[in-house]
């Protein structure tokens, strides 16, 4: 009798540890498929800055569209080491999270791919997937402080270049009456005698002479600290609004100020040497 009962407990005993782990094989059968349901195919977007200088922090956003009717959660975007993280995206809706990442070369670069993760619906496992990105950027050479030109060095033409509009300084463009505003100086006193209105004359704005980078003059012990000495003065000078040119081996750009410009001077400077 006492044999039986021992057998009957050791019996009970076995089921209910087959019933555990069978309980926890389901639990994890179910937390499988939900995490993989989560995962789904969110389309993962990056929105990159204009200008990316080479070992400075470059703010980039992260885009993710939720395509499907059901919400995700607890998503993770893995780029370049740095993470950003969606707890939860409703369907049919987008998020934007921002990360900083750093480029430590200058030139033209790829980023391949993107690791997207999730540890919904425990945090038992971690379950993701690759997505190609193949986006294309150019990243800066790191702007290295250096010393303005000397004006020998800048290679102004003879004279000043008259801007369009109006200014207190430079030669007459035109007589228009007064409207109360202008200084007295401007009063044109000799003509506004020969009438009943007040004349004044309004003046051209001088524009600020123009500035040749001529890489292979600037200073530097080697050619990545005179293109970052050259980073520096085209902001430098294109933010005093001054017309700003380079010079790189036999090619010459032409100077002007516009911001397009500017990005495309920085361009040159990001790749030259790389063919």
């Amino acid at each position: 009798m006492t044999l039986l009962l021992g057998f009957g407990a050791v019996n009970t005993g076995n089921n209910l540890l087959y019933l555990l782990v069978s309980a926890l094989l389901g639990f994890m059968a179910v937390s499988g498929l939900l995490g993989k349901s989560n995962l789904g195919r969110p389309r993962v977007q990056l929105i990159l800055p204009a200008e990316i200088y080479a070992g400075l922090p470059a703010p980039v956003r992260v885009r993710l569209h939720n395509d499907r009717r059901r919400p995700v959660f607890l998503l993770q975007v893995e780029l370049l080491g740095e993470r950003a993280t969606f707890k939860v995206v409703g369907g049919g809706e987008t998020a934007e999270e921002e990360l900083t990442l750093h480029f430590p070369n200058r030139g033209r670069q790829i980023i391949g791919q993107a690791r997207l993760s999730s540890i919904f619906p425990v945090n038992f496992f971690v379950r993701g997937r690759t997505i190609k990105l193949n986006l294309p950027t150019v990243v800066f050479p790191a702007p290295r402080p250096c010393r303005p030109l000397a004006p020998a060095d800048e290679h102004p033409r003879p004279g000043e270049a008259l801007a369009a509009g109006k200014g207190q300084q430079g030669e007459i463009s035109r007589i228009g009456d007064y409207r109360g505003g202008e200084p007295l100086k401007q009063i044109h006193w000799k003509l506004s005698a020969r009438g009943d209105q007040l004349l004044v004359k309004e003046l051209a704005a001088t524009a600020a002479l123009p500035v040749l980078l001529d890489l292979d003059n600037l200073p530097g012990h080697s050619l990545e600290e005179r293109l970052s000495g050259a980073t520096f003065l085209v902001n430098r000078y294109l933010r005093q609004n001054r017309p700003v040119g380079l010079r790189l081996g036999r090619r010459l750009i032409r100077p002007a100020t516009t911001r397009s410009h500017r990005l495309h001077l920085l361009t040159e400077l990001g790749t030259y040497g790389q063919g």
